[in-house]
């Protein structure tokens, strides 16, 4: 079992704390020294007032945020999570993850996901019903463009007719990505694009505002693997599939820590459900707390 912890460069109502490229730099390379085999921001580029007062977040941009622990750290993963395909340009985004793959020297994680917030998609002038299928389309594009070949594809809102993209990832053949999402397709797309799935805790009262499946629960979450180990099988893959899950009690935000014990018995019946990763967050008012939070983790975990 590996983990990413969360770099809480959402909290920008106290961004001196944790938002400045001090705070960044210095929350990575105590994630490091921790023994976190990765980092993860989330991202909201002009998230709506409704969702906002409903709980919602901000965040910092999540390229600039992790080029900032990359120059801090030296061996910690970078990773994103999650990363909206869709409201962009499938090649300016793969400039960006190259670019900071070659930058950090092979350390990027691209965690994805089809997004869930309309009024995002409008603001940022996206196409929100056809999400999906230009997720897909933008994984496709992406892969292209790092071989450092002349790509020529059209798709929904791109036309290369020739073009070619440098520098390359320096991981190869690029970084491992990610899918996050509960859905069936979802798991497809792992299957098919990507070398990882990125499920997460949700109650069944959350599915509609977040437009995935529920998983309340780690029997569920084993259904779900199962689900993906058999499309796997059934298109010809016998590569593994990372699963990065947020464990129970430990979400981004979270307001109260499970206790030792209990997080212990849950990581062994993930692990045995066949998780791979674990992303956790911590509850935080400022970085010393965040950091105690990490060395507290570390010390019962790592």
């Amino acid at each position: 079992m590996r983990f990413s912890v969360q770099l809480p460069t959402d909290r920008v109502e106290a961004r001196e704390e944790f938002c400045t490229a001090e705070a960044i730099s210095e929350n990575a390379i105590a994630a490091e020294r921790a023994g976190f085999d990765a980092c993860y921001v989330t991202e909201h580029p002009f998230p709506p007032d409704e969702w906002l007062a409903a709980g919602g977040h901000h965040a910092l941009d999540p390229f600039v945020s992790l080029a900032i622990a990359a120059g801090a750290t030296q061996r910690i993963r970078l990773h994103t999570n999650i990363l909206v395909l869709a409201y962009r340009n499938p090649f300016l985004t793969a400039k960006a993850i190259a670019s900071l793959d070659v930058a950090s020297g092979g350390r990027v994680i691209m965690g994805t996901g089809a997004g869930y917030l309309e009024p995002e998609f409008a603001a940022l002038g996206a196409s929100f019903d056809d999400r999906n299928d230009r997720s897909d389309e933008a994984l496709i594009a992406m892969k292209q463009a790092w071989s450092g070949e002349s790509v020529e594809l059209a798709g929904r809102g791109f036309d290369a007719v020739g073009n070619t993209m440098a520098p390359v990832p320096k991981q190869t053949p690029h970084p491992p990505i990610w899918v996050g999402g509960n859905s069936p397709r979802a798991i497809r797309r792992a299957v098919d694009h990507a070398q990882g799935w990125s499920p997460f805790p949700l109650p069944a009262m959350g599915t509609r505002r977040t437009r995935t499946a529920a998983i309340e629960s780690v029997e569920e979450l084993a259904s779900g693997i199962e689900r993906m180990r058999d499309y796997a099988a059934l298109q010809g893959r016998d590569e593994p599939i990372d699963v990065n899950f947020v464990p129970f009690g430990l979400a981004m935000n979270t307001r109260e820590v499970p206790s030792k014990g209990q997080l212990a018995d849950q990581f062994g019946a993930l692990e045995t459900a066949g998780v791979t990763w674990l992303s956790v967050g911590f509850p935080t008012t400022n970085r010393e707390v965040y950091q105690e939070a990490l060395t507290r983790f570390s010390e019962d975990f790592l």
